[in-house]
């Protein structure tokens, strides 16, 4: 049977060697707080030492909400306690940088901080605080992404709910947000197939439709629509002056 690793009682009790340490070591051990000392790159961390070595570089709010101090004493389970501490602060200053570009859907959040090694457990909370914060909201993105496409750069439903679904937006919220949103699909494939066609005006009419037809599917336009555009650009062309320019 496997030893257990000995809770240290006869270090030195050293000068700290790394004021500078900004995270913890790879295995930081029990034992006697010796020093917490302000980081210099970082004045909102603190390196903490434990009988005399580098230990653990914290967040300066994570160490006074713990209520850690010189020449206390921290077992194994308390050490613990405050590694999950730092790490959950730690995962949420990466989420909320992540949010400050624009915002984000759970499931682009729950992606990043993968990609950070966190635990899941870890990941969870941090999205616990940010729901409680109402930093995320999938319902109200899922919304708000529908809404900013049909202004900028409308497309079908169908290429909309690829791109939700990309984002990690559950299938009944992606769902619901398109009812809501009322899209008129051959409102927008035709506004996108006049702009298109001005620029295509000097093909031969099959390879205009061609390029037409695979521009419009590429949007996420179905089939029907597509062709139900292409039919109303015909009948407009029709009807048009001769040698009048489009």
């Amino acid at each position: 049977m496997p030893k257990s690793k000995p809770f240290p009682t006869n270090r030195s009790r050293r000068t700290p060697t790394r004021p500078e340490a900004t995270e913890e070591r790879p295995d930081p051990q029990p034992g006697t707080v010796t020093a917490i000392t302000g980081q210099v790159r970082d004045p909102e961390r603190v390196s903490v030492f434990i009988d005399g070595v580098f230990a653990i570089g914290l967040a300066r709010d994570v160490a006074d909400a713990f209520g850690l101090h010189k020449d206390q004493v921290l077992d194994e389970a308390q050490l613990a306690d405050l590694l999950a501490r730092n790490q959950l602060h730690r995962a949420t200053t990466s989420a909320l940088n992540f949010l400050a570009y624009r915002p984000r859907s759970e499931g682009e959040i729950r992606r990043k901080l993968q990609q950070g090694a966190y635990p899941q457990g870890t990941i969870e909370q941090v999205l616990e605080r940010l729901r409680e914060w109402r930093y995320v909201d999938d319902e109200d993105f899922a919304r708000r992404w529908i809404e900013n496409r049909n202004a900028n750069r409308p497309r079908g439903e169908r290429l909309l709910a690829q791109e939700l679904k990309a984002k990690g937006i559950d299938s009944d919220i992606m769902a619901e947000a398109l009812e809501e949103a009322g899209i008129d699909e051959g409102a927008g494939a035709l506004s996108l197939a006049r702009q298109r066609a001005r620029q295509l005006r000097d093909l031969e009419p099959a390879v205009r439709e061609r390029r037409l037809t695979g521009f419009l599917a590429r949007r996420g336009y179905g089939f029907d629509v597509i062709r139900a555009t292409l039919e109303t650009l015909d009948t407009e062309d029709e009807e048009l002056p001769q040698g009048d320019p489009k």
